[in-house]
């Protein structure tokens, strides 16, 4: 790092985006330079300058050279320069990518000023000694759909661990697509050559789990003519994906907790241990701190699974992605079935992407199913919907939600009939901390636009949260 002054390049063939950035980062006293393509800048680092980067801020998508064609290049040439990517085309392909290849940090666009220049300080005061190799040539596939921010932090989660073997623990409602962040998580690991292995703890019987996780010698039970292997070692190597992981038996949580401790297991009716080297990557719907303090899940377990968590949204947090999913499932879904692929009109976009979906994804997809198969012209309109989502129903919902209206006038009577005073000051405050937290789970803790979705600043926002 440079003795005096910090020193930032931005590369950006946006030139509204190169000159927001310097402004921001000049305020902070940073110096900076505006590149408007890549070539440019390799050219000026070849040349030596005295004002060399401490960091490199790139676009992804720009002429000529793109962003990740820089960072390799950078990566190859000048491992210690720290590089953000930026860019507006917000995927896991991206991230992935992005990380895959060196880079310091994923700024998806639109960004929060302060938070990018938050961001740029942390990599100027980086460790500049870790050196990485070119950004690998894989096909990553685009198996996750999503640009909301909630998404973008499981995205950025996902790259972040893409060279680990670390224990994850992801979290979601069901139907949101738990199964899918493991596949990838896997695929994406340096175990992407070794086996896949997954197990519904909630879909066998308890009687039989361990067998399907260690396996059992021949005539250990009735019924078990011949050895068969468990799930463990079917995974050797890769990655064992244990869904619904609150439902495991506590008997069977010792077990699997011994064998994440010592990496050996014995099969049932075994006396000779088996070695597997398995990645564990667990999920589930349930809250787990509640488990372990009925007594229903183990701490130790759960501390040792914990490691690192990963929160899926549910559709009804990221309804900015629902246009994308419906077009991305009736593709899908056109595909599979061999028919031509359908579209839906701007109204039934509008109110597919105002339903409260409680099964999420999964239900979408169902959905988008349905209507490939059922739908009688390309254009989907609202009456060829399925009777589930008709507008009468959806009018049902809309007055199931009105409910806490009622309710709430019912509990404000009884706080008057009771004669309670200072009841508004009691309140306000409950109201506004719930707002927040909803607030800033949307946008995955973005204080900058969580304050906008409420109508405030970011100091008011700031300021109530310390109140709090």
């Amino acid at each position: 790092m440079n003795a005096s002054k910090a020193i930032a390049w931005i590369v950006d063939d946006d030139r509204s985006i190169r000159w927001v950035l310097q402004k921001a980062l000049e305020a902070v006293d940073i110096t900076v330079r505006a590149f408007e393509t890549a070539d440019v800048v390799l050219h000026e680092l070849k040349q030596g300058r005295e004002d060399a980067p401490d960091v490199l801020i790139s676009d992804i998508r720009m002429p000529g050279i793109d962003g990740l064609q820089l960072l390799s290049e950078i990566k190859e040439r000048y491992p210690g320069l720290p590089v953000i990517i930026m860019t507006a085309y917000s995927d896991l392909d991206s991230a992935v990518s992005v990380y895959e290849g060196g880079a310091f940090e994923y700024l998806p666009k639109p960004f929060d000023v302060d938070e990018a220049v938050e961001l740029v300080q942390r990599a100027i005061t980086h460790s500049r000694e870790q050196e990485r190799g070119p950004a690998e040539d894989i096909n990553l596939g685009s198996e996750i759909v999503g640009e909301a921010p909630a998404m973008q932090e499981v995205f950025r989660a996902i790259g972040r661990l893409a060279r680990s073997n670390i224990t994850v623990l992801i979290n979601g409602e069901s139907g949101t697509g738990k199964e899918l962040v493991a596949q990838a998580l896997h695929r994406h690991s340096p175990r992407r050559q070794e086996p896949f292995i997954a197990l519904n703890m909630a879909a066998i019987p308890k009687e039989l789990l361990e067998s399907e996780l260690f396996g059992h010698e021949k005539g250990a039970f009735t019924g078990a003519h011949v050895q068969r292997k468990g799930r463990f070692e079917q995974a050797n190597g890769g990655t064992l994906f244990l869904d619904e992981i609150g439902d495991m038996p506590i008997e069977l949580q010792t077990r699997l907790l011994r064998v994440l401790s010592d990496g050996e297991f014995f099969r049932v009716g075994g006396h000779s241990g088996v070695k597997a080297d398995v990645r564990i990557v667990a999920a589930t719907h349930q809250n787990l701190e509640k488990l372990v303090e009925r007594g229903d899940f183990r701490e130790d377990l759960f501390h040792r699974l914990n490691v690192i968590r990963i929160h899926i949204p549910s559709l009804r947090e990221r309804r900015e992605d629902i246009p994308a999913l419906v077009g991305y499932f009736l593709n899908k879904a056109a595909k599979e079935l061999n028919m031509s692929t359908k579209t839906v009109s701007p109204e039934v976009d509008m109110y597919l992407s105002q339903m409260p979906w409680p099964g999420n994804v999964r239900q979408l997809e169902n959905t988008c199913r349905w209507l490939t198969v059922m739908s009688p012209g390309q254009v989907v309109q609202m009456d060829d919907l399925p009777v589930e989502l008709s507008a009468d129903n959806a009018e049902g919902s809309a007055m199931q939600g009105s409910d806490w209206q009622q309710l709430f006038r019912q509990w404000a009577a009884s706080k008057a009939l009771s004669g309670q005073e200072g009841v508004l000051a009691d309140v306000v405050p409950l109201i506004e901390q719930l707002l927040m937290e909803v607030a800033l789970e949307k946008t995955a803790g973005k204080r900058q636009e969580a304050a906008k979705l409420l109508g405030w600043g970011r100091n008011t926002l700031t300021r109530k949260l310390k109140e709090s």
